[in-house]
């Protein structure tokens, strides 16, 4: 199979992984799951978040090429019909996540470990004026291999 080399990166990422989200608007923590999986052919990577409460919504990521130009997109769906488009890279194990929007400039960075990271969404309502958002701690559940079967770690 051939792959796009930007998306060779995200290998790391395949499997499931348990998730703790907070909020600055919302007290505790919510626990959920994130699966990373290869579509068929192996030219993009699927993400599908579960959360465990109602405020949280469910989600389900597209993460390739873009249908011109250069680098990679995440195109973002979710529970509450908010559809959007990230630029997204992986590189050096940090991984990135952009997007420019009038009064809602949106950025997420994370430092891959391999069980485990945390990530930190931020945004900005005014240019420049970033304000944590939502931070997701990750934890490896299991790992999926291309091949389709999946190997517990312990």
């Amino acid at each position: 199979m051939s792959r796009d080399p930007a998306l060779e990166p995200f290998e790391a990422l395949i499997g499931t992984w348990a998730t703790e989200a907070t909020h600055p608007l919302f007290d505790g923590a919510v626990p959920g799951s994130t699966t990373f999986e290869w579509l068929e052919g192996g030219h993009f990577v699927v993400q599908r978040s579960r959360n465990d409460h109602e405020l949280f919504p469910d989600a389900i990521c597209l993460i390739g090429p873009p249908e011109s130009g250069e680098g990679l997109v995440m195109e973002y769906f979710d529970s509450r019909g908010v559809r959007r488009t990230y630029g997204i890279s992986l590189d050096g194990g940090v991984v990135r996540i952009w997007r420019d929007a009038p009064a809602f400039d949106q950025r997420y960075s994370a430092t891959l470990g391999p069980d485990t990271f945390e990530g930190l969404w931020q945004l900005a309502r005014t240019p420049g004026d970033w304000q944590d958002d939502l931070k997701v701690t990750y934890r490896r559940g299991d790992r999926t291999t291309e091949a389709g079967a999946t190997a517990g770690l312990d």
